[in-house]
């Protein structure tokens, strides 16, 4: 029997049925959920690292760049809590013990990480669909997650069509 379900989450429109789908686990089940927003600068759309090549030669410059990286990176953290605080009101109004973090990782180590660290008996995480090189770059969390995680996974499929692809959601 499930009776913990960590629901791994991005700042991506997707949310909303991976989300959907883990309700409906937990609701069948009487689970509770976790629910994880990782932090990664190359993820979720997150804000890149300034480049520091000229920032010998131009200090004010690189100064101003570093300022703008950590406003954004605090906006970007800022955004995810939010995200997080409305899927736990939303489980929480649904009748289920929900509860949220954030950590600063690499989504597919923070997600393995808690589902060890919590007990969870599940794992609901989505797949954007990556294949080929895409994949290869960028890499795949939910290939990550399948291959590493010590509980059982279920990936939600997310369609896309070849006219609309996905967005982060805004601020």
């Amino acid at each position: 029997m499930l009776k913990k379900i960590l629901v791994a989450l991005d700042l991506f429109n997707s949310n909303e049925i991976v989300f959907q789908n883990a309700l409906q686990l937990a609701t069948a089940t009487g689970a509770n959920l976790m629910l994880l927003h990782s932090l990664a600068g190359d993820q979720d759309g997150g804000p890149s690292m300034p480049v520091s090549g000229a920032w010998d030669y131009y200090a004010v410059a690189g100064e101003g760049a570093w300022a703008r990286y950590q406003a954004d990176w605090q906006a970007y953290a800022e955004q995810g809590l939010n995200m997080l605080r409305r899927y736990t009101e939303r489980a929480t109004a649904a009748g289920l013990s929900a509860e949220f973090t954030q950590v600063e990782r690499q989504p597919g180590r923070a997600i393995c990480d808690l589902a060890r660290n919590w007990n969870a008996d599940v794992v609901v995480v989505g797949s954007h669909g990556r294949k080929g090189l895409s994949e290869l770059i960028v890499g795949s969390v939910s290939n990550y997650v399948m291959h590493h995680a010590s509980c059982s996974v279920l990936i939600v499929r997310l369609a896309k069509t070849n006219t609309q692809a996905e967005q982060p959601v805004a601020a």
